[in-house]
């Protein structure tokens, strides 16, 4: 394709993208930019240098408003003739306050790639556009282009959408339903991100263990997909629903010897009587026997979790029993948050707030017992040989990388480049930031 410059007066006009919250939005955000390249516009990281800024937000979280609002009024207040473009989750879910901010043109969740027309309207009339279609419902993937995020290992949108309700969670009112990635897409895609070099997939969604709700797959299917793309090392699952995966899944998963093994599955709490108010689908002893069947299917594998504290109505002893159950599964790493009240969901409504100070006193105790567990796993590491793929060399002495089970590694005396899947002997803890390791060269 050939690219037209756009200019403002003698000037480029440059843009960037300013991206909140999960891989998925990471993703669309290299798709946001794929097409403002298209469009003739150019790349800055700078956003006081850029005519145009383009916020992909997250909408998890209150405090992930607040941040898209900061940035906003941050940029106005010292360019009011900066282009903003607000996008994403936060004015899909709150159509109404997005829609009162001072950025220049405000969209959802969907159609990210035409941003760039709305932006080439934008520049030539200078009227502030909205456009936020309802919530998705039922409907096809929405066909995309591929983009190159830069980065060591590909992420690989396969689903879009939730169903699933949590009590909590405003996702579902932002994403829309399931919809899933038709296969050839997906293969065609990879086929794309290996001719860019890259190693290592990663598939993402916002509920990837949704992956063929629609259209009578399973995430399998999609695993075995990618796998079978020649030039593809390693393929890695982002989060998962835990009740989701049945021993069928399970099974054609362990087949595939590209598949790293490494899970993320989304816990919440370890407490039955929570999980039910938060509306999720399992009890603990169910989630354990999820972990279990991993665990055999693959002996080494990581099991790694989100853990929410001070959700609404949590007790003194659920929150033990939250932290017993932690112990009990012995998780390698936690992604621990203090619960943020989302206006719009069903736990918003309820009376029996945790107090801020109790929350954060939990918060930390999980913290705590996160980095206890974290060090325990990866001292549990030393003596092992794993294959590293190399993400960054910090200097001439050493580089960084991951192993399947994404233990990060640094490796001391390597040449080494990045993107590289070398051979490295685990031989120590560095407490719970990483592992230390040696190259062992083939003959």
């Amino acid at each position: 394709m050939k690219l037209t410059t756009i200019y403002y007066g003698s000037d480029i006009i440059r843009y960037t993208v300013q991206t909140f919250g999960c891989k998925v939005n990471q993703y669309e955000s290299a798709l946001i930019a794929k097409a403002m390249d298209e469009h003739g516009y150019k790349k800055t990281d700078d956003i006081f240098t850029a005519d145009i800024v383009i916020i992909n937000s997250c909408s998890v979280t209150e405090n992930s408003d607040k941040k898209a609002k900061q940035l906003i009024n941050r940029i106005k207040s010292r360019d009011p003739m900066k282009t903003v473009v607000l996008t994403g989750c936060f004015p899909q879910a709150f159509p109404e306050t997005a829609a009162k901010l001072s950025a220049d043109i405000v969209t959802g969740t969907e159609h990210k790639e035409s941003l760039a027309d709305m932006i080439d309207i934008f520049t030539g009339n200078n009227v502030k556009q909205v456009a936020i279609p309802p919530r998705p419902v039922k409907k096809q993937y929405e066909k995309q282009k591929n983009a190159d995020m830069g980065k060591t290992r590909a992420f690989i949108k396969i689903e879009d959408g939730c169903d699933r309700f949590c009590s909590y969670c405003i996702i579902p009112t932002a994403r829309g339903s399931v919809r899933s990635r038709p296969l050839q897409d997906i293969i065609e895609e990879t086929r794309f991100q290996v001719s860019c070099g890259h190693k290592e997939m990663v598939l993402v969604g916002i509920n990837l263990s949704c992956y063929g709700q629609d259209n009578g797959l399973r995430l399998a299917d999609a695993i075995e997909a990618v796998c079978s793309v020649d030039g593809v090392e390693r393929v890695r699952l982002s989060s998962l629903e835990p009740e989701l995966l049945t021993d069928e899944d399970i099974a054609r998963m362990a087949a595939q010897k590209k598949l790293c093994p490494h899970f993320h599955l989304s816990l919440q709490s370890g407490s039955a009587a929570t999980l039910k108010r938060m509306n999720r689908h399992y009890t603990p002893d169910e989630y354990y026997d999820i972990v279990v069947r991993l665990r055999k299917a693959f002996p080494d594998c990581a099991i790694t979790t989100d853990i929410m504290v001070g959700f609404a109505g949590e007790t003194d002893k659920e929150f033990e029993e939250s932290c017993e159950f932690v112990r009990k599964v012995g998780f390698a790493a936690m992604h621990v948050f203090t619960y943020s009240i989302r206006e719009g969901t069903a736990a918003a409504k309820r009376t029996d707030h945790v107090p801020h100070d109790v929350a954060v006193k939990r918060y930390h105790a999980m913290s705590k017992l996160a980095n206890e567990l974290k060090e325990a796993y990866f001292r549990s590491n030393v003596g092992k040989t794993e294959r590293v793929l190399i993400q960054r060399r910090e200097s001439e002495e050493y580089a960084n990388g991951l192993t399947p089970q994404y233990v990060p590694v640094r490796i001391y005396g390597s040449d080494a480049k990045k993107q590289d899947i070398i051979t490295v002997q685990i031989t120590e803890a560095s407490g719970s930031d990483f592992c230390v390791g040696k190259e062992i060269k083939c003959l």
